[in-house]
């Protein structure tokens, strides 16, 4: 069953009406090719409308498509080949981060993201693409492995933010995202890191330090979701939408306020609507991404990164 919000519901009664002229047509065998052009003109035309306009919270539910492709199905649609590796070498297994090698045009590169799932048992089997602790610490040793070969880094961030159980906790959660932040800080290979879908919170950024942080069209990126941000401000997840708006989470907002580095643009509709066509629209600026990192310094892309992140939240009053 096709996944409608509510604000798609004028696109799903137009689909449908489209749907009954053209069985109309092949029952009786008439001919209204006629009506279902400016049907079709009219879909056409609420479609860009829609989309020209989302709000927050409507750009959260894209976000959040089931539908939407995660990390794994970018690894299969943009490398040649992939070897995942696994482990943090200390606790285990993190199923919610995957990382590994793979080649992109022939250039191998380290690949490390965000994994959800498609249903109940894999969404259970990810945790919900919330990692725990050994899963930032298995990010880490994938990125010191990247240095070691001196292979650049892509991350691919897709998460409602890190586990927050207290067996995660006593494993040291911040601990390991803190680590993650100095450490990718001064990592001597190039790092690009993309906001597929969700970018919650310390779970976001433990994996979220780049050269080149871009973001996709309708994911979102923010300290705080919208619901647990109306929780605490308005004592109930009904402000919602309102919370959305005020955490200027979009990536359009996140690039106003010089938090990211670029967008990448999405299908019509979000990049659940044509996952190959996202997938090389995101290769590409990939691509672009690496070939102008690999003509610079090792040294001066490792300043020019620590110096973007210092400059961020800097405000000079006269």
């Amino acid at each position: 069953m096709k996944i409608t919000f509510d604000f798609e519901k004028p696109l799903a009664e137009l689909q449908q009406q489209i749907e009954k002229v053209k069985q109309v047509e092949e029952k009786n065998n008439l001919d209204m090719s006629a009506t279902v052009a400016e049907l079709q003109e009219k879909f056409e035309t609420t479609q860009k409308e829609i989309y020209a306009n989302l709000t927050g919270w409507q750009k959260v539910q894209i976000s959040r498509h089931p539908e939407r492709p995660y990390t794994l199905q970018y690894i299969e649609l943009m490398c040649d080949d992939f070897i995942e590796l696994h482990g943090d070498r200390t606790v285990g297994d993190d199923k919610a981060i995957v990382g590994g090698f793979g080649t992109i045009n022939g250039q191998t590169v380290m690949i490390i993201g965000h994994q959800k799932g498609k249903n109940t048992k894999e969404r259970q089997y990810r945790n919900f693409g919330m990692p725990n602790p050994e899963g930032y610490r298995k990010a880490l040793r994938l990125m010191k492995m990247a240095e070691k070969f001196n292979k650049p880094v892509i991350t691919l961030i897709d998460t409602p933010g890190a586990f927050p159980g207290l067996e995660a906790e006593e494993r040291g959660q911040g601990e390991a995202i803190a680590r993650n932040l100095l450490e990718m800080s001064v990592l001597k290979v190039p790092i690009i890191c993309v906001i597929i879908g969700e970018g919650a919170s310390g779970g976001a950024l433990g994996i979220g330090i780049g050269d080149k942080v871009m973001m996709l069209e309708n994911s979102w990126y923010s300290v705080i979701s919208p619901e647990n941000c109306s929780t605490i401000l308005w004592k109930t997840w009904e402000n919602k939408e309102r919370a959305a708006e005020v955490l200027k989470l979009t990536s359009t907002e996140m690039l106003k306020n010089k938090l990211i580095d670029g967008i990448i643009k999405e299908p019509l509709g979000g990049a659940h609507q044509d996952p190959v066509a996202m997938a090389s629209t995101l290769k590409k600026q990939l691509l672009k991404d690496l070939k102008t990192l690999k003509e610079k310094n090792i040294d001066e892309v490792v300043n020019e990164r620590i110096e973007k992140f210092c400059s961020m939240g800097v405000v000079i009053e006269d």
